[in-house]
C-alpha cells in the first residue's frame, strides 16, 4: 500500500504547479473574491489518521456540499417519504435549471441540484422556525466534524440572498405544485444559510467519515445512520453529486463525491477514507477543476476506485 502522507503531499505539490486552475464562481459576488491559487486536501482513514497538505486548515464556503448533510437529516425525519417530493435520478441539466421542473410537475430530479436541495430544506424546516432549523443543521455539522467552532459565513449568505433570483424562481415554482409547504422566504433563508457554512478540508473530511464507514463514526463506534442509508446516500453522490458532470466524475475518479461552487469536493472511499479537497477554480459544469484532478490522482495512486 502506498504511503498516504507521501501521496497527499505529492498531489498538493503537483496541483500547486498546474497553470490550468478553472474559473472562480462570480455569480455569488462574495465567492468571486476568493484566491484562485488556493489548494487544500485532507484525507482521514479508518483509524483516524489525517494526511493533509496545502490550505487544508483554511475555511471556505462549502455551498452544495451541505446538501449531503441536509439530505441525511431529512431522511432521518421522514424516511423514504422524502422520495415523493424529490427524485433520485441524475439531472443532465445545469444545477439551477428550471426547464426540467416544468416538465416534471415541480418534482426536482434529485436532492443535489438546487431545486431538490430547496425541497429537502423545506422538509427539515417543517414544524420549526427558520432559526431552529438552521441551528439543527449547524449542530449536526459540528457533531459530525467534532468541532463546535464551525460557523456560517454571514457575508456569503447575504450575498446569496441578494443575488439568488434563480433559486427564488425555483422555490416559487415548486410552491405552485405544493412541493414546498412552508413560506418560500423561510425555506430559502435556511437554504442560503446552510450553503454558506464555512469549513476547512480537515473539518469536512471529518464530517464525512460516517459515509465511509457504513454509517458509523469509526472513532467512537456510534451510528449516525443505518448502513443501508449510508450506502444509498453514497449511491446518490456517485450518480448526482457533480450536477451534469457527475458521469465524468464517476468515470475519472470512481468514488462517490459531492462538489460545491465554493471549490470544495467531499469524496468517499468506502471502508477506507473520507476525503476533502478545495480548489476554488471551477470547470464548465460548476465543479472544482483541480479538485477533480487531485481526486482522480489520489484514487489511482491509492487504488481506491470503487470499480477496482
Amino acid at each position: 500500500m502506498p504511503n498516504l502522507d507521501l501521496v497527499v503531499n505529492e498531489i498538493a505539490d503537483e496541483m500547486r504547479q498546474r497553470p490550468d486552475r478553472g474559473e472562480v464562481a462570480t455569480y455569488i459576488p462574495e465567492l468571486a473574491r476568493v484566491d484562485a491559487n488556493a489548494f487544500g486536501i485532507a484525507v482521514i482513514d479508518a483509524d483516524g489518521n489525517v494526511a493533509a497538505a496545502g490550505d487544508s486548515d483554511t475555511s471556505f464556503s462549502i455551498q452544495s456540499i451541505s446538501k449531503v448533510f441536509t439530505l441525511t437529516l431529512a431522511l432521518g425525519k421522514v424516511g423514504d417519504r422524502l422520495w415523493s417530493r424529490v427524485g433520485r435520478e441524475p439531472s443532465g441539466s445545469p444545477f439551477n435549471s428550471i426547464v426540467q421542473l416544468e416538465r416534471e410537475q415541480g418534482i426536482p430530479r434529485n436532492p443535489f441540484i438546487n431545486a431538490g436541495a430547496i425541497a429537502v430544506t423545506d422538509v427539515i424546516l417543517s414544524g420549526h422556525q427558520p432559526r431552529e432549523a438552521l441551528g439543527e443543521i449547524l449542530r449536526f455539522m459540528r457533531f459530525l466534524a467534532d468541532d463546535p467552532a464551525i460557523t456560517i459565513d454571514k457575508a456569503v449568505a447575504a450575498s446569496e440572498q441578494r443575488t439568488g433570483f434563480r433559486n427564488i424562481a425555483l422555490a416559487n415554482y415548486m410552491k405552485s405544485f405544493g412541493v414546498i409547504e412552508n413560506p418560500v422566504d423561510f425555506t430559502l433563508g435556511v437554504y442560503f444559510h446552510h450553503c454558506a457554512i464555512a469549513m476547512s478540508c480537515k473539518q469536512l473530511a471529518m464530517a464525512g467519515r460516517f459515509l465511509a464507514h457504513e454509517g458509523r463514526n469509526p472513532s467512537t463506534g456510534l451510528s449516525v445512520v443505518h448502513r443501508e442509508r449510508a450506502r444509498r446516500i453514497n449511491a446518490i453522490m456517485l450518480t448526482c453529486g457533480h450536477y451534469d458532470g457527475s458521469g465524468e466524475f464517476a468515470y475519472r475518479v470512481g468514488l462517490p463525491g459531492k462538489s460545491g461552487v465554493g471549490g470544495g469536493i467531499l469524496a468517499i472511499a468506502p471502508g477506507k477514507a473520507s476525503i476533502a479537497v478545495w480548489a476554488p477554480g471551477l470547470d464548465n459544469a460548476g465543479n472544482s477543476h483541480l479538485g477533480r484532478i487531485a481526486l482522480e490522482t489520489l484514487a489511482k495512486r491509492m487504488g481506491w476506485s470503487i470499480f477496482g
